[in-house]
């Protein structure tokens, strides 16, 4: 099995309605978004899938949270935007994009960098 990474960054502001601490309060990170996709087949180049393509993915896709205040994003009107629910709706949206890309490859994690040192991460479980 391969694996391919891509990361890029945004800022944004967010607030947390369902927790009880300084986090309530707006406030903001420098986020970092790390994508992973994995495959078994290369192409003909020994590639699983171009680093130019999923990093245009990955950048189209953070264009609607950067340097906004993430609770107005419409999947968070009614979630709390929490690391762990910012990594699965990007996982949600790469998923959507990523068969456009012309490879047998599949999407393997997002991670969600809040700090250098806290992160989140969603992945689906292989069944």
């Amino acid at each position: 099995m391969y694996t391919v990474r891509a990361e890029d960054s945004f800022a944004a502001a967010h607030y947390l309605k369902n927790y009880h601490g300084k986090c309530e309060n707006l406030h903001g990170h420098n986020y970092k978004v790390r994508v992973y996709v994995k495959g078994r087949e290369l192409d003909p180049g020994g590639m699983l899938l171009d680093f130019g393509i999923l990093k245009k993915i990955l950048k189209k896709i953070l264009e609607e949270f950067d340097h906004k205040n993430l609770n107005d994003v419409p999947f968070f009107l009614e979630r709390d935007p929490s690391a762990e629910l910012i990594a699965y709706y990007i996982f949600q949206l790469i998923k959507e994009e990523l068969p456009n890309a012309g490879r047998d490859c599949t999407l393997n994690r997002v991670e969600v960098f809040e700090t250098e040192k806290n992160l989140a991460y969603y992945e689906e479980e292989d069944i």
